[in-house]
């Protein structure tokens, strides 16, 4: 069995909204569409030297021996996505991918790699919105000398797995006209936040240093709700980018009442909290209610290094 060590730029690039495509298109038609796409981006891949390593599902996972190949490669792709035609006008259908890059040190077993830094590409995928390139301060550290790249530094976050924080780029392919030279500059401002959760004698943070909080039924939950309508993993809290982003992922959905709004009810989606409300899980409550979580967003401006 082949093993080898290398440094190499790990590039995953996914099919925005794909469920929505089946349940639109229907199971044939939209497994078309899906592979039409992962074949154009293989072609892309080629055609920038890279290696095609697998295809997983409605995206791709490739290789590239040099970080600046790999980002050409990663604005061709949004653009080859742009250009094909996919489906008849009067569908309405507009196919949109996300990609995340990462260089770094992996093993090649065979025809695979494995290694922190293929974890690392996965998370930057995971963060990207559609027709967003996501990519690594080590990514950027080792664009060849000269590369002048349409590069902005976007966040400061944890990343799962990753001590301290992290730097993430947003490679900016739609802006064609104008150059961002990548900067380190720590004068450059950073919001540092946090989101209080509060139900009855339970009281948590989510910020920097707790990026992720689950709530539900079960007791292994970081918040629990002992309430027949809520699952027993019922949702999750992110903090991305400064906000704080709820994720429903149960039977019954959640409420989510925020201050100065309508109530909002989420099922399988997500949703960005504002400054102040309340949440309950499976069913409507007022904020009263020993069922309701009240959150409050917290922040303060400062600098790197404050």
């Amino acid at each position: 069995m082949l093993q080898q060590s290398l440094t190499l730029a790990i590039l995953f690039a996914d099919i925005s909204g794909s469920t929505s495509l089946y349940e639109t298109l229907g199971d044939e038609d939209a497994h078309k569409l899906v592979s039409t796409c992962i074949h154009e981006l293989s072609g892309v891949v080629a055609d920038h030297r890279g290696t095609v390593i697998k295809t997983i599902g409605d995206g791709i996972m490739c290789t590239f021996p040099a970080t600046d190949k790999a980002i050409e490669a990663a604005i061709a792709m949004q653009e080859s996505i742009d250009s094909l035609p996919l489906s008849p006008p009067e569908n309405h259908i507009n196919v949109n991918i996300r990609i995340g890059i990462h260089w770094g040190p992996v093993i090649k077993q065979n025809y695979d790699v494995f290694g922190d830094a293929v974890n690392v590409a996965a998370r930057m995928v995971s963060r990207a919105k559609s027709r967003q390139i996501l990519t690594t301060q080590q990514t950027v550290d080792n664009l060849p000398e000269g590369c002048a790249a349409n590069i902005k530094r976007i966040d400061r976050t944890t990343i799962k797995g990753k001590a301290g924080e992290v730097s993430i780029f947003e490679i900016v392919w739609e802006e064609k006209d104008q150059t961002i030279i990548v900067s380190n500059d720590p004068t450059i401002p950073v919001i540092y936040t946090r989101l209080h959760l509060k139900m009855g004698e339970q009281d948590l943070f989510v910020d920097t240093g707790r990026p992720s909080v689950v709530l539900g039924r079960q007791a292994q939950n970081d918040l629990v709700v002992r309430e027949a309508t809520a699952s027993r993993v019922h949702a999750r809290i992110e903090y991305r980018r400064g906000k704080f982003v709820l994720i429903d992922q149960s039977t019954n959905g959640t409420c989510v009442a925020m201050e100065g709004k309508k109530s909002v009810y989420v099922h399988n989606d997500e949703i960005v909290l504002g400054a102040r409300g309340f949440i309950s899980l499976g069913c409507e409550v007022d904020s009263s209610s020993p069922q309701a979580i009240h959150f409050e967003y917290e922040y303060k401006g400062g600098k790197q290094g404050e």
